[in-house]
């Protein structure tokens, strides 16, 4: 049979379904995007994480031109990030000194930025893979992997972190990570909408991973074991230092007293652990307060250990303007404590401010400068020693860095995080930080300390689960026992590999099978 050249345009060129006017289509993207929020701490209403995902996936039609994807995809990701993350504006705007109008704009470019993620997901989806749901979960889990790498990273709001307290699916953390748990649940809510299309079959590879997950729930391995010695008794010492205050050189000295007579009662605990920066000064300013905390360990078999700026006296060059290195640090000191930590990943618009030499320009910006040149601590550290175990750390916002934490996670007995989420004040922010904590736990198999300034301070089991909790913005001891535990997870041997791997293979299979369909297609075409 041999076609008419109308005939063969429309088989070539269908005409397009008609579907949402491009504005209402991006405002529900925009929407869908910000209400992801809900399904992480401190809401935790995790069906949410599913619809969310699913919203966008259903919006995304057949035949849509790339642009318009993109637009959509875009305005998903912008209205993620700038509702998800809007606990920025605090440390930007109350303790950043920068105006509001300058911070609320900010917070839309960093969302714009962000929302680039989905954007080009959303391109990609529409016209470069065949149009299934594995291969949309499979393009989520890359953008969610990039993030945590490109341009330094934002590794936050990924979609595994709502079901953190969801047995049936963390099970799979220990596994394969966050990022296994963010692949199901987004492959299940885009199986979903197909279901709902009335293509049922999209549904089997969801319903297989639920099911492995489940079983790895029921049958509960032990993928680290405890390491045969007696727990050890802890101190976390929450100090509630005002952040507008905790950097001042007059409230150094109260702060300094504050942390010494919330611990006068707690010498003689195995560990105790003092927040980020508890010690506002370096190593060589505060050296008799040191020397003194030191003392009262040893006199009392106690290790104390503090986050502290240290400045690395070694690499000063005479020679130049420039000063000595110094690093956010954590350090082991007393009985059977040694070692010094160097912060490896530092916090965007709290330890630097990106394209920080466009805004010196503007007036009144200056400020805070101290807190904005940190440098960076080497991949390669040893773990800190403590009570004859080795001890893997983790200050503040780098512990939201799966692989960072994996890596320093190899070869120690537990672990612990220090943060100062005052800058944060009463967002969401410092609960989506101990949300993310859990996960680390449940990813390595370790127990985990946090020690924070105003909360979230508290204990977390190699489960993930929170054994000990102190209220925020008191002062206060969080006293309880942590466990050492050996042996690796899979995670732990083999990081992200897996799990990419079988995203990249999942791309490459539908990439080849629409171009191959296509060629098909086009050949029927033209019998």
């Amino acid at each position: 049979m041999r076609l008419s050249t109308v005939d063969l345009q429309k088989r070539l060129n269908p005409e397009k379904p008609k579907g949402l006017p491009l504005a209402l289509t991006v405002l529900i993207a925009l929407l869908a995007g910000a209400v992801f929020i809900f399904a992480l701490a401190p809401y935790g209403v995790w069906p949410v994480a599913l619809v969310s995902p699913a919203i966008l996936y259903a919006l995304l039609m057949p035949d849509m031109s790339g642009k318009r994807a993109f637009l959509i995809g875009q305005a998903y990701g912008t209205g993620l990030f700038c509702v998800g993350a809007f606990w920025l504006y605090t440390s930007i705007h109350t303790y950043g000194a920068i105006p509001v109008w300058l911070s609320l704009l900010m917070i839309a470019i960093m969302g714009l930025g962000m929302g680039l993620f989905h954007g080009f997901l959303a391109l990609v989806f529409n016209r470069m893979v065949g149009r299934q749901p594995l291969s949309f979960a499979a393009l989520w889990i890359l953008q969610e992997w990039m993030k945590t790498w490109l341009l330094t990273g934002f590794p936050w709001l990924f979609v595994g972190y709502a079901f953190t307290e969801q047995a049936w699916l963390s099970s799979l953390a220990p596994v394969a990570g966050v990022f296994a748990i963010s692949f199901v649940a987004v492959l299940l809510a885009a199986s979903v909408v197909e279901l709902l299309r009335r293509r049922g079959g999209y549904m089997i590879p969801s319903i297989a991973l639920l099911v492995i997950s489940s079983v790895l729930w029921l049958i509960n391995p032990q993928w680290t074991k405890p390491k045969g010695t007696p727990d050890l008794s802890v101190s976390l010492i929450q100090g509630n230092i005002p952040q507008d205050l905790k950097w001042l050189n007059e409230y150094q000295l109260e702060t300094l007293n504050i942390y010494a007579t919330l611990t006068s009662t707690e010498w003689g605990s195995d560990l105790v652990l003092w927040p980020e920066s508890s010690i506002p000064m370096s190593q060589l300013a505060a050296a008799d307060f040191i020397n003194e905390m030191a003392k009262l360990a040893n006199e009392t078999d106690t290790t104390w250990v503090t986050g502290i700026p240290y400045v690395d006296e070694a690499a000063y060059d005479a020679s130049t303007d420039k000063y000595a290195p110094f690093y956010n640090s954590v350090i082991a000191l007393g009985a059977e404590g040694e070692g010094l930590y160097k912060k490896q990943r530092l916090v965007p618009f709290g330890e630097y401010i990106p394209f920080q030499g466009l805004l010196d320009v503007l007036p009144n910006l200056a400020g805070s400068q101290d807190i904005m040149s940190y440098s960076r601590g080497s991949n390669e550290q040893s773990p800190l020693r403590v009570r004859g175990h080795n001890l893997g750390t983790a200050i503040c916002y780098e512990v939201a860095y799966p692989d960072t934490t994996r890596r320093n996670a190899v070869g120690t007995d537990f672990l612990l995080t220090i943060s100062n989420d005052a800058w944060f004040g009463k967002s969401a922010g410092p609960l989506q930080h101990l949300q993310m904590v859990q996960m680390r736990a449940l990813e390595n198999g370790r127990w985990f300390m946090r020690a924070t300034n105003t909360g979230v301070t508290a204990i977390i089991d190699h489960k993930g689960r929170i054994v000990e909790r102190a209220p925020q913005f008191e002062r206060t001891v969080l006293r309880g026992n942590v466990q050492a535990r050996v042996g690796s997870t899979p995670y732990m041997r083999f990081g992200n590999y897996p799990i990419l791997f079988i995203m990249t293979l999942l791309l490459l299979l539908s990439y080849f099978g629409k171009r191959g369909i296509a060629q098909l297609r086009l050949g029927a075409s033209r019998k």
